[in-house]
């Protein structure tokens, strides 16, 4: 008989990969939208982590996971699509800060819109199901 901690991760791997099919199926939905603004996936990735205040490349690269020199290629695909740009703070003028634009900020908020639209798979749910369905996804957060 499989342990417990056995059956916890077949369990696991299951609802993972059909929320992760999910997510794939409804893929081309989020694309269509960010085709429409000349956006990739990469953009839109970057453009949901910056803010008003602005952050260091620096801090971006470490939070994109990615050098310097490509955190620097996204801020200026950003910035040439004015949804972003480079600020000096009065405190310290050695330092540029990437922050989002008016534009940049709409366009997140836009695409936050279009992205949290539920996708036509999730009508076959009843409205108990979804309901519980958003009560366990809650226990993800924050570790619960």
């Amino acid at each position: 008989m499989p342990s417990a901690s056995d059956r916890h991760a077949k369990a696991a791997a299951s609802a993972w990969r059909m929320m992760f099919d999910l997510l794939m199926k409804s893929a081309p939905q989020r694309l269509e939208s960010l085709q429409a603004r000349g956006l990739t996936p990469n953009d839109s990735r970057a453009l949901f982590t910056l803010h008003d205040e602005g952050e260091p490349i620096s801090a971006l690269a470490r939070q994109w996971g990615c050098d310097a020199s490509t955190a620097t290629w996204l801020v200026d695909r950003l910035e040439r699509a004015g949804l972003a740009e480079r600020v000096t703070p009065e405190h310290d003028r050695r330092v540029k800060l990437v922050q989002l634009t008016g534009k940049g900020a709409a366009t997140k908020d836009e695409l936050l819109v279009e992205h949290y639209r539920p996708p036509v798979e999730l009508r076959h749910l009843s409205v108990g199901e979804l309901e519980e369905l958003a009560r366990l996804l809650a226990k993800t957060e924050g570790g619960h």
